[in-house]
């Protein structure tokens, strides 16, 4: 015995599917994004429009929410594309950053929200813990990348982006509940803001840890390194 672990990869169709899978996924994502953007944002569109209800006195707050939302969700993709990475890193730093500075904008608004916000505290709380999760996530990733851990960074980023979508989860799920026979009380609507988060992150977690069987043994995981100047 040598005491070396031959290296296993993947067969060749496994590999295939599971690129499917993600191409699948992404679609999904795009086409939910694309949904959600066009009926959330359209129906603000006018600003005598009745939508905005009890928000009409917190529509600065409710402006600031969309527009760092709208940068967030629409950024957001185009960060995960290595290829694009690779050959621009400049450019992925930048849009990088304006991605974090539309998370910014947008969690101010959602503070803005909550804290004038009559709903119940229940509600109140759970979107309070959403917007806590998507700064968390996205701080994490921006102190790895500012000590040079790109694998960490982009990680952390890929969870951030999973709490983004936090809202289209949340509206998807809504309809589905109601039409299960529940009734859209308080309970059920702080139980789905909680969900629409933390079920996306369970998702990612177990994802990437599935993707890290296809990996042959004792190679490491891939970083798509970036030079970052200064970095150690």
């Amino acid at each position: 015995m040598t005491g070396i672990t031959p290296h296993r990869s993947a067969p060749p169709r496994s590999r295939r599917a599971l690129r499917l899978a993600w191409a699948g996924l992404w679609l999904l994502l795009g086409i939910a994004s694309i949904e959600f953007l066009l009926a959330a944002y359209g129906k603000y569109r006018h600003l005598d429009s009745a939508a905005y209800g009890m928000f009409m006195t917190r529509r600065g707050w409710l402006w600031m929410h969309l527009a760092g939302g709208l940068t967030t969700v629409l950024l957001g993709p185009v960060q995960f594309l290595t290829q694009w990475r690779r050959r621009h890193p400049r450019l992925h730093r930048v849009t990088g950053r304006i991605h974090l500075s539309g998370m910014l904008v947008a969690a101010t608004g959602a503070i803005g929200l909550i804290a004038t916000s009559p709903a119940p505290f229940a509600i109140r709380l759970a979107f309070s813990a959403t917007a806590l999760a998507w700064l968390t996530t996205g701080l994490t990733g921006l102190i790895a990348i500012r000590h040079g851990l790109v694998d960490r960074h982009r990680r952390w980023m890929v969870r951030n982006y999973a709490v983004t979508l936090a809202p289209i989860v949340f509206r998807l799920s809504l309809p589905v509940a109601i039409a299960g026979g529940l009734m859209p009380s308080p309970g059920l609507i702080a139980t789905l803001l909680w969900c629409s988060w933390t079920v996306p992150l369970l998702l990612c977690e177990t994802a990437r840890r599935l993707a890290g069987l296809w990996r042959p043994a004792g190679a490491p995981p891939p970083t798509d390194a970036i030079p970052l100047p200064g970095a150690r």
